[in-house]
């Protein structure tokens, strides 16, 4: 290698912001819970005009969908980032490692999607309102994970 390139590598390696594994093990629960925030915070304008009984029900089967998404995916998901995190070879890896990069297409997607839905879905939005229940509360489940890794860590 010659000077200029190692000192190209230098430069860009100043400018990493650079944490410890332990704050991307935070940065991903605080994702985690914020987008689960976010999407079941939506649902209430949703759920408000409807009836009490009418609102439980959507509620119950969110809460519903959420432990069964749970259960079968994020929570495998949560710990496969966390695995992932912790074999990281370098100590202090960019901030922006708590997702695997090629998750991040994934993520834009997603995001567009629940875009889309919630402008154009011929869907009442109470019948979304279960579909963002049941991903936010499992998201919030599953950004547990990373706390207790943030917590439990020696």
């Amino acid at each position: 290698m010659e000077i200029n390139d190692l000192n190209s590598m230098n430069f860009w390696q100043k400018l990493k912001p650079a944490s410890d594994k332990k704050w991307l093990h935070l940065s991903a629960g605080l994702m985690w819970s914020a987008v689960g925030f976010y999407l079941v915070s939506l649902t209430s304008e949703w759920i408000k005009p409807t009836s009490r009984s009418v609102a439980t029900v959507i509620i119950a089967a969110g809460i519903i969908l959420a432990l069964i998404i749970y259960r079968f995916g994020f929570s495998k998901l949560a710990n496969k980032n966390i695995r992932r995190i912790d074999a990281l070879k370098s100590e202090k890896p960019c901030i922006f490692a708590f997702q695997e990069w090629t998750s991040y297409p994934l993520v834009a997607f997603m995001v567009s999607l629940g875009i889309f839905l919630r402008v154009y879905s011929p869907l009442p939005k109470t019948y979304l309102a279960v579909i963002y229940i049941g991903i936010g509360f499992n998201m919030l489940l599953a950004s547990l994970h990373f706390y207790h890794r943030v917590f439990t860590k020696k």
